[in-house]
């Protein structure tokens, strides 16, 4: 059995369109944040006039597009002009808002609707206004559900003249809504496009949509500006605590370097310069906070700055072996990551021992891994005595730490130790795709 076609209601149809309206200009605000230029000129209050260009385009050609689909197609839903000038002008300033509102308006002018340039020009420039006068931080919590504070608004209002900006940002769309119809009913819709509202519902869902027309990608864009803020503040924590982790030097190495170099300036001079050079380059090193990775080569000649010192304070009873494959020299590592743990095995490893004081430094390479190990055969790591505990001073506290901020779980920090025989630790560094430095 057949049954005659249904149509939708004026009501129906205009909430219909209404609803995908809104999902239209949600789904463009998506697509723009996506774009890390849009996102980057969206973090800057003040912008030049090539980021206002792109701005412009950004935002002006999709809202002339709309303008274009519901010419041609009958797409009434594509156009959003009235509240895309508005945007425009709310986040780029008044002059960004008037040239969106020139756009879509001139888009509508080779169908005759010759009040739509004029009417959206200017609602550019409302939106500038105020963006104008407002504080930003107003604009980026415009939300249409202030409105139910209305009462408390307008008691303060008569009590304190105290201007809330929400209910004043609100009311800027309502308005600009309230015009466009007042003109559509005194022109007719061949001269500026409008949905007639012939009730007070229907004028009521009007006002609701143009006020979400601007709340919406206001919304979309100030949740992608708290994110990348988030980001960069992120970034830079990470960055600080790397310096902070970097830039630490065992107090008690150098108070014993100095008192070597003041006992041998009169007796050794040349040794003692020799030590105050090599102190200096390892201090120098120190300092580079901007070199937070350095190849591994680099890296064993601070190391090799420091064993020097070391062997004038040990003398002949301290010797350092390398086995390292010349492939891993390249690799790229964090800056002063081994010579902790080469201070580390002479302070708790060798310093107690008698006899023959060895340190083997090794590097070789596990697949996309860079595997270093630093081995003595000291007196090897006894948790019953503190002094030698692995978490004692800064050297594997360190390296471990960094190693964790660094590169998350991928970097590891292993330890062997065999009491009376000498300790192991080695350290696995995977290949880092290393982030632009970022600065505040």
């Amino acid at each position: 059995m057949l049954h005659e076609p249904r149509f939708l209601s004026a009501e129906q149809y205009l909430l219909v369109t209404l609803i995908v309206q809104l999902a239209g200009i949600a789904a463009l605000s998506t697509m723009l944040v996506r774009f890390r230029r849009f996102r980057t000129l969206l973090l800057t209050e003040r912008r030049d006039w090539p980021e206002r260009v792109k701005f412009i385009g950004a935002l002006g050609v999709p809202l002339a597009a709309g303008v274009v689909s519901r010419l041609l197609l009958g797409y009434a839903a594509a156009d959003v002009s009235l509240g895309g000038a508005f945007l425009a002008g709310l986040v780029a300033g008044p002059y960004a808002g008037a040239i969106v509102g020139a756009m879509v308006g001139l888009t509508a002018l080779d169908r005759g609707e010759w009040i739509a340039v004029p009417l959206f020009v200017g609602c550019g420039f409302a939106g500038g206004g105020l963006r104008e006068i407002c504080p930003k931080d107003a604009i980026w919590h415009f939300s249409p559900f202030v409105l139910t504070g209305l009462p408390r608004y307008l008691w303060q209002l008569v009590r304190r003249f105290v201007v809330d900006w929400q209910m004043l940002l609100i009311a800027a769309p309502i308005a600009l809504e309230v015009l466009r119809q007042v003109l559509g009913h005194r022109y007719g819709p061949d001269r500026v496009f409008f949905f007639p509202a012939t009730s007070a519902g229907m004028l009521g869902l009007t006002l609701l949509a143009m006020t979400l027309t601007v709340a919406i990608p206001i919304k979309i864009w100030n949740s992608a500006r708290i994110e990348h803020k988030l980001q960069e503040q992120e970034a830079l924590l990470l960055e600080a605590r790397i310096d902070a982790l970097t830039s630490q030097i065992n107090p008690h190495f150098l108070f014993n370097t100095l008192t070597s170099i003041s006992s041998l300036i009169r007796t050794r001079p040349d040794t003692a310069r020799m030590l105050i050079n090599r102190l200096s380059g390892l201090l120098r090193r120190r300092l580079r906070a901007h070199d937070h990775f350095v190849s591994l080569r680099d890296e064993l000649s601070a190391v090799d700055e420091y064993l020097d010192i070391e062997c004038v304070r040990f003398g002949p009873s301290l010797r350092v072996d390398k086995d390292l494959d010349p492939g891993t020299l390249d690799q790229v590592v964090p800056s002063m990551i081994l010579q902790p743990l080469v201070e580390n095995s002479i302070k708790h490893g060798l310093a107690d021992k008698l006899g023959e004081r060895l340190i083997t430094l090794r590097a070789h390479r596990e697949g996309s891994v860079t595997v270093l190990e630093v081995i003595d055969n000291g007196v090897g790591i006894d948790d019953d005595r503190p002094s030698r505990s692995v978490n004692t001073g800064i050297g594997l506290a360190n390296v471990s730490e960094r190693l964790r901020v660094i590169y998350g779980a991928q970097g590891r920090l292993a330890i062997t130790s065999t009491p009376g025989q000498g300790t192991q630790v080695r350290l696995e560094i995977p290949d880092p795709l290393l982030p632009e430095r970022r600065t505040a």
